[in-house]
Parts: C-alpha cells; structure tokens; sequence
C-alpha cells in the first residue's frame, strides 16, 4: 500500500485487470497464488513507471472482488510497520528482493496506544524475485527495498478491500499506534 502522504499522480496510478473476478470470497492461498501469477506476467510488471524517488504503483483487479496492487519500490524505501486491519492478503515480489519485519503476536483490535512486546516475537525473511507469503488478519510488518541501486516490483492483494491500514512506530520493544488511515487516504 501507499505510504502515508503518498498519494499517486496521473502519471503513477492507473487501472488495470489481470484475472476476473470470481462470485466466493477468496481464500489466503488463492490470494497468493493470485500474486505469484500476476508477478510473472512480464509485460505487466514491465508498464509499471518506475521513480527513482518514491514508490508507484497500480490498481489490480484481485480474484473474487480482492482489492490488488502492482507496486514499485525505489533502492531505500520502506512501508514502515502497519496493518491491514480485518483484510487477509498475499504478497510476492515480482522483480528485485524486498525484506519483510513482523511480529508474531496478535494485537488487540482496538482500544489501545502502546504495547510492550515480548522477546521472541520478531521475524525476519528476504523475499527474492518469484517469492512471496500470505497472511491473516492483524497482521503487522513492514516491508523494504534494502538495496542500494535497485527497484524492486511486487505484487499485493487483500480480502476485503481494505477498510483501513494501522500504521504504528516502534522503539526497541515498545510498539505505538501513531494512526489510522481509511481508504479515502491512499486511493
């Protein structure tokens, strides 16, 4: 997803339809087999425009009414530590490597401005081109683009479409919810 502020320009969002979509909603493992399959769709992935400043990216039609996105991410730049609140989705990297932090523990949905995590709750995966992993719920990571000289691409989905991403900051083990955004803030 966009970063918080980023809102894209004509020149960097656009619409596009790579499966149609199916009457069931869809499962983790078809929102990540999804990905994987619009990742090796070379001509699409070759149309995203790619900033050397600032990440691009377009909107997908995902399997079963998923909301979908085909992101570019310039040598440096990161999400920062979010959620995707209710929706489950997938991710695969479709061109250079991206590196995902998240925490296994589950959140309070609400109701709270600070958490003190537990030692032990940190992972850490490199995601190289053709790789990816799905998710539920809740789920709270961050994902980068660590190389220096390289853009990477990938591949999202979520189900539902997003009805708002938490974004939180984070010191040593101290986790803060810092905002809440709807989708009205990044589409």
């Amino acid at each position: 997803m966009p970063t918080a502020g980023s809102v894209p320009s004509p020149s960097t969002s656009s619409s596009a339809s790579s499966a149609s979509s199916s009457a069931a909603a869809p499962t983790i493992a078809e929102l990540l087999e999804f990905v994987r399959r619009t990742a090796r769709d070379e001509a699409l992935v070759a149309s995203l425009p790619l900033d050397p400043e600032g990440r691009t990216w377009i909107r997908l039609d995902g399997p079963g009414g998923s909301e979908a996105w085909l992101i570019g991410w310039p040598p440096g730049t990161g999400t920062g530590w979010h959620d995707h609140a209710d929706s489950i989705g997938a991710f695969t990297t479709a061109a250079g490597a991206l590196k995902e932090h998240s925490l296994a523990v589950r959140l309070p949905t609400d109701g709270w401005k600070t958490l003190e995590l537990t030692d032990g709750v940190d992972r850490s995966r490199e995601l190289a081109t053709g790789q990816g992993r799905a998710f539920g719920q809740n789920h709270v990571h961050e994902v980068l683009n660590e190389s220096e000289n390289v853009h990477a691409v990938s591949v999202h989905a979520y189900y539902p479409p997003l009805p708002r991403i938490r974004r939180f900051s984070r010191t040593g083990a101290v986790l803060r919810l810092e905002q809440t955004e709807s989708p009205e803030d990044w589409q």
